[in-house]
């Protein structure tokens, strides 16, 4: 997290009781973070300066406030601080944000820069009291998603004079086709080159996702199709798959990688064909369509969370098993039993009883004389039962 005090050494020593300044702290923070990805780095920053705004709140200085003083409630006086601040509703961006704290907490433990009384595990059972374990919620997919791509493949193709306006809708159809097809996240399209493809004649792409982690995307043979078409009218060499096409997208830099389409205009490009298609959706939502499609048919858990890069299945399965409405119903209709079927397996004896109590929908439709002592149909009394041996 950048600082006026970053490249100076953190003051800490044993005699400074205090520990380093939490600036300083910070500082080396973010230097530990040399091997993460940028995403990671980037969100942990975001993360800590709203630490730091949360201190402020407190009348604490970075500059000046020692991270020893950082108490054993800090990481809940954060949390609360947070959900003040974007609701419970924005569960996700708290919970993203407090695992950066937890990180830099971490990391200040093993430093010995906490309270002496304290220490990292402790300040994490804490919080996890407080935060508990939330549950995901479950996407709402706009059924109409799909007519976003038809609308997009529907429209004109401008003349071939309008050169950037034809490249734009060539590129926005293969883009829409790519998210369609292969689940990826905004930002693991946007980093796709032309090579991971083949220039559209590979339908797999070994691709880095989040958390640096490896995995291979597949594409359908109308996302490439769309893929090809748009490179052959590009008529280019540079690198990347997905290209700005505006005027002001000044210098190419090394093989055209300043002209790299980027998450943020992935998402405006999606929100854009959405809002002209009449349909609620963003990038991410095509993910989900993949999963839950995916999973209505048959796919297994297993094999979904591979395909979309999911650390675990059990993240998987909490986000999209809802979706599986169709194994559910089938299941619903194949095991479960009517009143009438139950009541069918049970002994003659307390079978009679029951009607005596109920005798049926035809029986209830027809006038009911008062009753007696005993129903007609339990007048009798039941045998006696034979003596235990």
């Amino acid at each position: 997290m950048p600082s006026p005090n970053r490249g100076r050494a953190a003051p800490a020593g044993p005699a400074d009781s205090a520990g380093p300044p939490l600036a300083h702290a910070l500082d080396a923070f973010a230097e530990s973070l040399a091997a993460r990805s940028p995403r990671t780095r980037a969100t942990y920053a975001s993360a800590l300066r709203r630490f730091v705004e949360f201190l402020e709140t407190r009348g604490a200085a970075p500059a000046t406030l020692g991270t020893r003083a950082l108490g054993p409630s800090v990481a809940e006086g954060y949390h609360t601080w947070l959900i003040g601040q974007y609701g419970r509703e924005r569960r996700a961006t708290v919970v993203t944000y407090l695992a950066a704290l937890r990180a830099f907490l971490r990391f200040l433990d093993r430093r010995g820069w906490l309270p002496a009384e304290t220490s990292y595990e402790r300040l994490r059972d804490r919080l996890a009291e407080v935060v508990g374990r939330g549950q995901y919620r479950t996407p709402r997919i706009d059924r109409r998603l799909p007519l976003i791509v038809l609308y997009a493949d529907a429209l004109a193709l401008p003349a071939r004079e309008q050169v950037d306006e034809r490249l734009v809708l060539l590129r926005d159809r293969a883009l829409l086709r790519v998210l369609f097809s292969s689940g990826m996240r905004r930002e693991e399209a946007s980093r796709l080159s032309r090579q991971d493809l083949e220039d559209g004649w590979r339908g797999e792409a070994l691709i880095t996702g989040k958390g640096d982690k490896e995995r291979i995307v597949f594409l359908d043979d109308e996302a490439l199709a769309a893929i090809r078409r748009y490179l052959d009218e590009r008529d280019d060499s540079y690198a990347p798959l997905f290209l700005r096409h505006d005027r002001a997208r000044g210098q190419p830099g090394p093989a055209g990688a300043h002209y790299r389409l980027s998450p943020q205009s992935i998402w405006a490009i999606v929100k854009r064909y959405a809002r002209l298609a009449g349909v609620s959706a963003t990038p991410h939502a095509f993910r989900h369509t993949k999963a839950s499609v995916m999973l209505n048919r048959g796919a297994k858990l297993s094999e979904v969370q591979d395909i979309l890069g999911h650390a675990s299945p059990e993240t998987t399965k909490r986000i999209y098993a809802h979706y599986e409405v169709a194994h559910l119903r089938e299941a619903f209709d194949r095991f479960s039993a009517s009143p009438s079927e139950l009541a069918a397996d049970l002994p003659p004896r307390v079978r009679a009883v029951a009607q005596a109590i109920d005798p049926g929908p035809a029986a209830r439709d027809e006038p009911r004389q008062q009753p007696g002592p005993l129903s007609a149909a339990a007048g009798r009394r039941p045998p006696p039962r034979p003596a235990r041996s």
